[in-house]
C-alpha cells in the first residue's frame, strides 16, 4: 500500500486521501519580507492559495492565485519548497482534510488592481512575525526555515 501513512490510515478507515491545493510563498529577494494576504471568509493571515488548474503546472497554477489573490507579477520557481497540511472548513460544517503543495514566487511588482483586490488585503512580513500571524502549523513551520529580513542584508 503506497501513500503517506496519513492516506494509508484513512484508507484502513474508509476515508479519502486529502484534496491537495497549491500556494504561492511570495518573498521579496531585496528585503526577505513574505507578502500575506487575508482570507475572504475569517480574514485571517494567509499565503495565495487555491486548487490546481487543467492545463496548467501546480507551480503555474500557484502563480495565478498570487495574482488573483494578491496582484503578485513575479518569477514563480517549478520546484516546491515544501507542503502543509489543514483541514479547510466546509458551509455545511464539516472539514476537508487539504495537502497543500508551496511554490516561492520572487515578487518583481505588485499591481494595483486584480481581481481580488476589493476582497483581501495583502502586507509585507518579516518571515518570523509571518509564522506568528498564520494558522496552519505547517506553514508557521515553512516559514520559520526562511531566512529573516535582518539576515538578508550584508
Amino acid at each position: 500500500m503506497k501513500g503517506s501513512f496519513r492516506d494509508r490510515l484513512g484508507r484502513l478507515l474508509g476515508r479519502k486521501p486529502a484534496d491537495m491545493q497549491v500556494a504561492a510563498l511570495c518573498r521579496d529577494s531585496r528585503t526577505g519580507k513574505v507578502l500575506l494576504v487575508t482570507s475572504r471568509g475569517t480574514g485571517r493571515w494567509i499565503v495565495p492559495k487555491g486548487w490546481p488548474m487543467p492545463g496548467r503546472s501546480l507551480a503555474d497554477a500557484a502563480m495565478q492565485e498570487a495574482w488573483e489573490e494578491a496582484g503578485v507579477l513575479g518569477k514563480v520557481d517549478q520546484v516546491a519548497i515544501g507542503s502543509y497540511h489543514y483541514d479547510k472548513l466546509q458551509d455545511q460544517g464539516f472539514a476537508v482534510p487539504v495537502d497543500v503543495h508551496v511554490f516561492a514566487v520572487d515578487v518583481q511588482s505588485l499591481a494595483d488592481e486584480f481581481p481580488e483586490a476589493a476582497e483581501r488585503k495583502r502586507k509585507w512580513y518579516d518571515p518570523a512575525r509571518a509564522a506568528e500571524l498564520v494558522a496552519e502549523a505547517g506553514l508557521k513551520k515553512l516559514l520559520n526555515t526562511l531566512p529573516s529580513a535582518s539576515d538578508q542584508k550584508t
